[in-house]
């Protein structure tokens, strides 16, 4: 099979890859389409000690069955691969599994991705396509239940109703974007400010989004002010500007992995009751709303996301790291 293959930092290369063995208990889906996730950049960048070289990325996928139960079904995939008997995947909480993976990884166990033409995933993780869901646009899906778990935990954890909170979206990639989408379309909110320092992927995000956008160092971006921050980023400087942008009482929703460390204001933290959470990944119940939500399309057109073919998709890397990208989202496509 042909795959597009992270060979060194900042290199990837289209060439031919062995296929995938069938596996009892799994599938093998030729892949239609295939997201570029933040994490696959962390992975670009060699900042990710979880996906180290030569390793096929890519986790957000949609394709047909090829080989297994179901052949010729046409279906969306969980990435995230749990055990299923643990204490956390037995109690609802199987993103929190010790030995959770997903696709496109291979610490501490390889998992070949999607950037490829065929990818080997369990049986459980597939979800059939939503009949009202089209199969290129279908790798939103994971982004999506990301968002939707992240919002929610909100949710569960503000003091006043969602749609009265003055809410601040750090970064306006397909994660910011979708939690926005999310938060003003099901939630009602309506005080959304959005910012990011790529000023061709805001005003593309602010297209479909009911919120103001501006760059982080913007006057109006004003301390002390907000009831829910989501840093979909990660940085020192983006934590920064949430613990400085939040209300007392407020609630900080920590997204992003870019930067694993930095200073914080730990005194505001505990003297105004600032609420810290960090969020990875989503619940399998997360991933089958997210689906619902799609096939009924309640957060509106998703013409946002930029299609390239995967045979190109080292050019789309480099495109998002020089940041002269516009879209919030590049998906590969096969054919």
């Amino acid at each position: 099979m042909q795959a597009l293959v992270y060979t060194d930092t900042q290199k990837l290369i289209y060439r031919e890859e062995k296929n995938p063995k069938l596996i009892n208990g799994e599938s093998i889906v030729k892949v239609s389409a295939s997201g570029i996730c933040g994490s696959d950049m962390h992975a670009y960048h060699g900042k990710d000690e979880r996906r180290i070289p030569p390793l096929i990325l890519g986790h957000e996928v949609s394709g047909i069955i090829d080989k297994g139960k179901e052949i010729g079904k046409k279906v969306v995939l969980n990435p995230l691969i749990t055990c299923g008997s643990c204490g956390y995947c037995k109690n609802g909480r199987e993103h929190l599994c010790s030995k959770r993976i997903i696709l496109g990884m291979n610490k501490p166990i390889e998992r070949q991705g999607g950037f490829a033409d065929y990818v080997s995933i369990p049986d459980k993780n597939i979800y059939e396509l939503p009949k009202n869901l089209n199969m290129h646009e279908a790798p939103i899906a994971e982004p999506c239940a990301v968002a939707l778990h992240a919002v929610e935990l909100g949710e569960k954890n503000i003091y006043k109703k969602m749609e009265d909170c003055k809410t601040l979206i750090i970064g306006a990639g397909a994660i910011g974007l979708l939690c926005g989408l999310i938060l003003s379309k099901i939630k009602y909110c309506k005080n959304i400010i959005i910012v990011d320092p790529n000023d061709k992927r805001l005003k593309e995000s602010l297209k479909y989004l009911d919120a103001n956008g501006f760059k982080p160092d913007s006057k109006k971006i004003t301390s002390d002010h907000f009831d829910l921050v989501f840093d979909t980023v990660g940085l020192e400087s983006t934590r920064q500007q949430a613990i400085r942008c939040i209300n007392p009482g407020g609630i900080i929703i920590h997204i992003g992995l870019t930067q694993p460390s930095g200073t914080f204001n730990f005194r505001k933290t505990t003297l105004q009751e600032i609420t810290f959470i960090g969020t990875y990944c989503y619940t399998n119940k997360d991933f089958e709303k997210t689906l619902n939500i799609l096939n009924n399309k309640k957060i509106g057109s998703l013409k946002w996301i930029e299609y390239r073919k995967l045979k190109e998709g080292s050019l789309a890397f480099k495109e998002i790291h020089n940041g002269s990208c516009a879209s919030p989202k590049i998906i590969l496509l096969n054919s």
